[in-house]
């Protein structure tokens, strides 16, 4: 298929085709990657690349700046702590500077919902979302998917079983609206104060008992407790959430034998997963990072027109 769009924003208006297309460039970029072979893909040497990242990051972050240095392009990170942003400069008035020096296309991280959207009505450079507000994460949400993909060999089918904090996780919302269209059964599992029901409507299944929950799961994607966006009294505890839905060895025998275990991380061991399972044969937490750059490769190439 010929890829149109200037910009990646969410999943929710992204085609099944569209998806298995991002897939399969990132599967060729991931085989030249695991070889060493970076130095023969094709090159964007007069384009520019800005993360725009007004919140913390380090997996996201790196993975698009290495992703962009591979395929050859000029690429700057952006400190809202040591940029005009700390003297109060609006977002719009950012990005308008940046596009006049010639940067060819942003990945932003805002603390607000919608934000990547804004910015892409209001600049002709191309956009990624790299998380906006608890709205989407869409690139962790792809690269979650080729990694399930790779392990599994499919996606219409798999059983794929998310246990976190669902109302403050943007990649749980990703995941739930792309999973679901690609066929895959979505069980939404967490405390019920923070799964909203909109959930259902985008896809997912709840079900508040973790074993239940994780009966015959092919895949187990767990996530942190992400108190710096609660209001206070949604959990009682750290201690008292990993005593009934972390994750842990015992946990993962309701689970078909060969389920693999994902994390988007940054990890609270001991919270939502124990070292054991993070470290243990069926973790693909590190593989994922892996997975990252050559999604983000992917995108890269195909908004810039590499297939063109």
């Amino acid at each position: 298929m010929k890829w149109e769009r200037k910009d990646l924003i969410g999943l929710e208006d992204v085609s099944p085709e569209e998806i298995w297309h991002i897939l399969e460039v990132a599967k060729g970029f991931k085989k030249k990657l695991v070889e060493k072979d970076v130095k023969k893909i094709a090159t964007f040497e007069n384009k520019n690349f800005v993360t725009l990242f007004y919140q913390a990051s380090t997996r996201t972050r790196f993975s698009f700046e290495i992703a962009a240095k591979n395929l050859g392009l000029n690429v700057m990170n952006f400190s809202s702590a040591t940029t005009s942003v700390s003297k109060g400069e609006s977002l719009y008035d950012t990005v308008k500077t940046l596009e006049a020096m010639g940067v060819d296309i942003f990945a932003i991280r805002h603390g607000m919902s919608g934000s990547a959207r804004y910015i892409a009505e209001h600049t002709p450079a191309h956009v990624l979302n790299a998380g906006d507000g608890v709205h989407e994460h869409p690139t962790q949400s792809l690269l979650d998917m080729f990694t399930i993909w790779e392990s599994k060999g499919k996606l219409d089918g798999v059983k794929v079983v998310l246990v976190g904090d669902h109302d403050h996780n943007r990649s749980s919302r990703s995941n739930t609206w792309a999973l679901s269209k690609m066929g895959a059964e979505v069980v939404l599992c967490g405390p019920r104060t923070l799964v909203s029901d909109e959930y259902t409507d985008l896809g997912g299944r709840f079900v508040g008992d973790v074993e239940e929950a994780l009966k015959e799961a092919d895949v187990i994607y767990t996530f942190r407790i992400q108190q710096e966006r609660q209001e206070p009294g949604l959990v009682p505890s750290l201690g008292e959430y990993s005593r009934f839905y972390g994750i842990n060895e015992e946990r993962l025998r309701f689970a078909k034998p060969d389920v693999v275990v994902l994390h988007p991380a940054p990890m609270i061991r001991g919270s939502e997963i124990t070292s054991a399972v993070a470290d243990g044969s069926h973790s693909l937490v590190f593989e994922m990072v892996t997975n990252g750059v050559a999604v983000r490769m992917a995108l890269i190439y195909l908004l810039l027109g590499g297939e063109s």
